[in-house]
């Protein structure tokens, strides 16, 4: 038994690292950010006016790490429960209970406040584009550019 919570205690914030690493990688949501494909890309630009800015919650990182990682810290610890069938069965509701938490533990982590910005177009027409909070502080009244690049939208000055 002391090599299993040897290990937990070594495995649980190793895996926890790794999950975080990994879904600091996942993309910013922003209007400054692109990504590598969207480089070098024609892009239409729009002008407009902003009529509303309303704070909102993007949701996190929903990938198989969280899960996986909190399954194999679950499964260990679980498996330190009883004798024979017992550790098997401890290990099965361990590695679940483990899965759920690490799920959900990736998604709060990775959260990201955001902010959706309705725009009157030139045009007249009225869009609104949700997109990461960078801090750029969008005004009601104020004259930004809209960029699209036929699947992407952003709103920047």
């Amino acid at each position: 038994m002391g090599m299993k919570n040897g290990f937990l205690v070594f495995a649980g914030p190793l895996c926890l690292a790794a999950m975080l690493a990994v879904s600091g990688c996942a993309s910013d949501l922003g209007g400054g950010t692109y990504s590598r494909a969207e480089a070098r890309r024609m892009m239409t630009v729009q002008y407009g006016v902003v009529e509303a800015v309303r704070p909102v919650q993007l949701e996190g990182t929903k990938s198989p790490l969280g899960a996986g990682a909190g399954a194999v810290v679950g499964g260990v610890a679980g498996s330190g429960v009883g004798g024979g069938r017992g550790e098997i069965v401890g290990a099965t509701v361990g590695a679940v209970a483990g899965g759920l938490a690490g799920a959900a533990l990736e998604e709060a982590v990775t959260r990201k406040p955001g902010v959706e910005v309705t725009v009157r177009l030139e045009n007249g027409r009225v869009i609104a584009v949700v997109q990461e909070d960078q801090g750029e502080g969008f005004r009601v009244g104020e004259r930004v550019r809209v960029v699209n690049d036929g699947g992407t939208t952003r709103v920047a000055r």
